[in-house]
């Protein structure tokens, strides 16, 4: 992913899909195509009623929030969807290159989306929305999920499911990005899962949930089959590939490396396409690979791309620059719009599909360069947690220093201290260990470690009458959980906190209450657990942070991207004071 500023103002970001309130537009249905390329069949978006191909050509490249491997609590930003203004300067800009698909970074659902999914809608223009946001989001470098992340992603699908022309949602962006880090991938898989079958329970119509890779040559092949195998349940919709390979006219087809993408992905069965893409050496931009993309070495593989970025910001990706609000064409608008007009993509008949390509992926095998364990961390559920902490005897108390958290846990925790208590809390991407309260908030997990750590000295210390203590941290309770927390605990494996829960949360898994303890810092769901790796228990960081997309490069924030499937898509990114540091791989 490439800079972005973290206050954008209009829209950015490709997709299709649909909704009930809004009804102008047909909705985009994934289909598996009869086209074959290197004699096989891919998958491709369509249109629900005309049943035409999704070419992304162009797309709102834009309000790319990234992170980059560091926490950031107090990020704000700006929801494109919500600038009135920006949408009523920018869409008609949009319309001149094609657009058809705008991927946008970062929702705010407590904002109004109306009018600018109206005109989107009304120009033909569809959304594909990342679920994170600047300050909260899947952590590369100290990955979980957990009911705070599970009610942002949900709140954002509640806000944009409504809409026909919202294309579907990436749970995760470049999260893991080098061999060090694909620990982080079954934190993305778990939520694609749990938003897949939130639609569902939701009776939404079937939008997908997707994820957007980086083009690390170490992990992709391993990557791509790890989020496509096993149940359908667990695998995403849709592969979104940022890739900027492809720099000038001195490139090709084949030297840029398409062609091997191309041939690689040929037997992928769901669809496929640029999530990002634009080198921009030399520059301004000739968009060579614009023309490929859409031609038919591509077509019969790939759905299109979302060319990175709309608006111009510090590392000069821009199509156009803005001043006050005002939106001046810059030469990569320009000879975008050139090459752009020559593509011609043909699309596919609905009722000609003959889906063959319907096969998985083999999971991959681990080894020196994918570490990433099959099994998937649970579904975070609040009320689990409310009544975990309610029937606890140990508490953590209110208003504990964040900066005291590390050696509390260390010393309720760690083996080295006498204490092997702690499964179930457990956040292990590379063994699969997940205890069953490792998506509570951070002060409830606290509270589990403390009253883990009092219980096993209960039996095998009596002596110790300070068990509950933790240098004043701790107090003690009278369990209260009401008699329908009962099933919820037992599922979950009473103390031990081993078990599964089957259960799912009510509602959009909200965390409100149920904490027995919050800090100085704020709310819990701010509060970070450390990152300790105990042998085979590993405590992963309680999310705070981030920015919405991981990105290779230091990102500033903006508008969006731009991009087109038989039509076009583009992203947008705007300026802003606020600038994420690098790596940090939210999702």
């Amino acid at each position: 992913m490439r800079s972005l500023s973290i206050t954008s103002t209009l829209v950015a970001a490709a997709s299709v899909f649909f909704s009930s309130v809004l009804a102008d537009v047909d909705p985009i249905v994934i289909k598996v195509s009869s086209r074959s390329i290197l004699a096989t069949d891919t998958p491709i978006l369509t249109r629900e009623t005309l049943g035409l191909k999704v070419l992304l050509q162009d797309e709102w490249h834009g309000i790319d929030v990234g992170g980059n491997g560091t926490s950031s609590a107090n990020v704000n930003f700006v929801d494109p969807l919500t600038d009135v203004a920006g949408c009523t300067r920018d869409i008609p800009l949009l319309q001149q290159i094609r657009t058809n698909t705008i991927r946008v970074y970062a929702i705010d659902p407590t904002k109004d989306h109306e009018p600018c999914m109206r005109m989107l809608q009304d120009a033909g223009i569809y959304v594909v929305a990342d679920l994170s946001a600047p300050n909260i989001s899947i952590n590369r470098d100290t990955p979980s999920w957990n009911v705070d992340l599970y009610s942002r992603y949900t709140s954002v699908i509640d806000v944009l499911a409504p809409y026909n022309n919202v294309l579907g949602f990436f749970a995760g962006n470049e999260v893991s990005n080098n061999v060090t880090n694909v620990d982080a991938i079954p934190f993305v898989k778990a939520a694609v899962r749990d938003m897949k079958s939130y639609i569902s329970r939701r009776n939404y119509r079937a939008i997908g949930v997707g994820y957007a890779a980086d083009d690390d040559a170490a992990i992709r092949d391993d990557l791509k089959a790890y989020l496509n195998c096993g149940p359908a349940s667990d695998s995403i919709d849709f592969f979104g590939y940022n890739i900027y390979s492809w720099c000038g006219s001195d490139s090709s087809f084949e030297e840029s490396g398409y062609a091997d993408r191309t041939r690689e992905f040929a037997s992928y069965n769901i669809p496929a396409f640029f999530a990002e893409y634009g080198c921009n050496q030399p520059s301004p931009r000739v968009w060579d690979e614009t023309i490929a993309l859409f031609s038919t070495q591509m077509t019969g593989v790939w759905s299109g791309g979302i060319v990175y970025e709309y608006f111009q910001a510090e590392r000069n990706y821009g199509l156009v620059s803005l001043s006050g609000n005002s939106a001046s064409k810059l030469p990569d608008f320009t000879a975008l719009s050139t090459q752009i007009a020559k593509v011609t993509p043909s699309g596919v008949q609905m009722s000609a599909y003959s889906p063959s390509n319907t096969a998985a992926q083999a999971c991959p095998t681990t080894g020196s360069t994918w570490s990433a364990a099959s099994a998937i961390p649970p579904t975070p559920n609040q009320q689990l947690c409310s009544c975990m902490v309610q029937n606890l005897t140990c508490v953590a108390r209110s208003n504990i220093d964040a900066d005291a958290i590390p050696a509390l846990f260390a010393a309720a925790c760690d083996p080295a201290n006498g204490n092997n208590v702690c499964a179930g809390i457990a956040n292990n991407g590379t063994t699969g260990a997940f205890g069953a309260y490792s998506g509570c908030q951070a002060a409830d997990q606290l509270s589990w470690a403390f009253n883990a750590y009092y219980e096993e000295q209960a039996r095998s210390n009596t002596a110790n009458t300070n068990a509950c203590d933790f240098g004043g941290n701790a107090t003690t309770q009278s369990p209260s959980a009401p008699t329908q927390c009962n099933a919820l605990v037992s599922q979950a494996g009473g103390a031990a906190g081993t078990g599964t829960v089957t259960s799912q949360p009510s509602g959009t898994g909200g965390v409100s209450g149920g904490s027995a303890a919050t800090t100085t810092t704020g709310a819990a769901g701010m509060v970070t657990v450390p990152s300790f790796d105990f042998g085979l228990l590993s405590l992963g960081f309680y999310v705070v942070m981030a920015a919405l997309v991981g990105a290779d490069e230091e990102i500033s924030t903006s508008a969006p991207g731009v991009g087109y499937h038989p039509w076009p898509w583009v992203c947008f990114d705007r300026d802003s004071p606020t600038e994420l540091p690098k790596g940090s791989g939210l999702g």
